[in-house]
């Protein structure tokens, strides 16, 4: 029983130290790097997705080369539309005086 107890304890001791050292390095490396992403519908045929197939393509995207500017011709570039940005803009027309 002692013995058991033993080598759950380092086995739990062995998780935490990986799980405290991969969870912040996968984070870095998603948000610096690069990270997946699915391509659905029919908005980047026929280089994505040919042929109408309802399956998805998964991508890499390389937060890399648009840090540094290195986006070139041919190139597909991913935007993400911002959530506090409101739906609806309207113009206030302002008087000079």
């Amino acid at each position: 029983m002692a013995q058991a107890r033993g080598w759950l304890r380092r086995y739990l001791k062995a998780f935490c130290k990986g799980f405290f050292v991969a969870v912040p390095v996968a984070v870095t490396f998603l948000d610096k790097v690069a990270c997946v992403a699915r391509v659905e519908g029919a908005s980047m045929q026929p280089s994505l997705n040919p042929g109408g197939s309802p399956s998805s393509d998964v991508v890499l995207l390389n937060h890399w080369k648009v840090r540094n500017f290195e986006v070139q011709r041919g190139d597909i570039v991913s935007l993400v539309f911002p959530p506090e940005v409101p739906s609806r803009i309207t113009f206030v027309q302002c008087q000079d005086q």
